[in-house]
């Protein structure tokens, strides 16, 4: 999976909304947003990470893939042509995890920060990493399975600056995710979120993104990550939005990460002759989907989505990092497990698929993140005090 074709990896979940901080002179009339997880954010999750399933099910247009034995643009048509904008699916993740990274950082400090996203990220990833691992050794015919030393640099999820294969696909929105993670410690989270800092952060960072695609530095590029900037930009935005109440400047901030945004969705999605490989794509039904994507987190920001309380949202949301992990490779096996093994029919293969693959997550969520997640947040906690109390002995 190659980034041009893919997204991110999702974002973490969304955390109940943390008291105001010290935040600077935020506009006046402002409040802080009541103290409960907004279930929307969770169903807007789960529509992104499906997106992008469906993408990888049936959205590859003229190619033969190893999964189906032959193309799905010739078993779902239909499907095919809408499944083919899956991969928008990404940017949507981006957005949501500006708007998520910017509520839970908010009155933490940085090394709560870092254990949050350790412990969120890490359980999950690693039981990914097992599981494609061993099947990708039992059927390789759908994916090759990598070299043991290869497999183990994984586990840092460090593969892609490291030069080493990736064992899970969907996994290079993951590096992305954790490089908005270190720009955002480093330049807001370190000395403490506010207002202030947050929005001197989305002004310089649409700056600097703009002005690496002029010097097309690899170096810049892979720190500013210039395709990427506005999604997360835009996101840490509406959030302020949702927390402070609206402004010019802060729409403004939007407005400019949307424009810019859905330029470069279009340069990295729209190729017309990609037909061989892909359904044809509309330059505008990517543009369509991306305004739909910044609209949705903005219905949310400006609580418009309050009504959307339900509690099995909640539950999808629990379910899309795990499921956003292993739906791929995973999905394949299955695919070709349950098509060309037994012989199911296209349509009953894809259900079936998702649906094993949901509760696959619901498996790893259960009995990996839930018991580890905590535990290992718990672990780096106490090491921490006790190195600091030794410090100050």
């Amino acid at each position: 999976m190659t980034q041009a074709t893919l997204t991110r990896a999702p974002g973490p979940d969304p955390e109940p909304v943390p008291g105001p901080g010290s935040a600077s002179a935020p506009p006046k009339d402002s409040s802080a947003p009541r103290h409960d997880r907004m279930r929307a954010l969770d169903g807007l999750r789960i529509v992104a990470a499906l997106m992008v399933c469906f993408y990888h099910y049936s959205g590859r247009g003229g190619q033969i893939t190893r999964s189906w034995g032959q193309s799905p643009k010739e078993l779902f048509p239909d499907l095919s042509a809408i499944a083919v904008y899956g991969p928008l699916g990404v940017q949507f993740f981006f957005i949501i995890s500006g708007f998520v990274i910017c509520m839970s950082s908010w009155g933490r400090s940085l090394g709560d920060f870092f254990r949050s996203r350790v412990s969120r990220l890490y359980p999950a990833y690693w039981a990914a990493i097992v599981v494609t691992t061993a099947a990708a050794v039992v059927l390789p015919s759908v994916v090759e399975p990598l070299r043991l030393n290869e497999v183990l640099v994984n586990l840092t999820m460090l593969q892609q600056p490291a030069g080493v294969g990736r064992v899970l696909g969907v996994c290079w929105t993951l590096w992305v995710e954790a490089r908005f993670y270190l720009l955002f410690a480093l330049f807001v989270v370190w000395k403490g979120v506010t207002y202030r800092r947050v929005v001197i952060f989305c002004c310089l960072w649409t700056v600097a993104a703009v002005v690496a695609r002029v010097g097309d530095l690899p170096l810049t590029n892979e720190i500013v990550m210039p395709d990427y900037a506005p999604f997360f930009v835009g996101g840490l935005a509406l959030y302020l939005i949702h927390r402070h109440g609206s402004d010019l400047l802060l729409w403004g901030i939007v407005g400019v990460s949307w424009l810019l945004g859905q330029r470069y969705a279009t340069i990295g999605l729209w190729n017309p002759e990609a037909t061989d490989v892909f359904q044809p794509r509309s330059p505008h039904v990517i543009l369509l989907i991306v305004t739909i994507a910044f609209a949705a987190v903005a219905a949310v920001a400006l609580g418009w989505l309050r009504w959307a309380n339900w509690r099995w949202l909640t539950f999808a949301g629990v379910l899309t990092y795990p499921f956003y992990l292993v739906h791929e490779h995973i999905g394949w096996f299955t695919i070709s497990v349950l098509h060309r093994h037994f012989g199911l029919e296209p349509r009953l293969t894809l259900v079936a698929t998702v649906l094993l693959m949901l509760t696959l997550a619901w498996l790893i969520h259960r009995l990996v993140e839930k018991p580890f997640g905590p535990r290992l947040k718990r672990t780096m906690k106490r090491q921490a005090d006790r190195v600091r109390s030794r410090a100050h002995a």
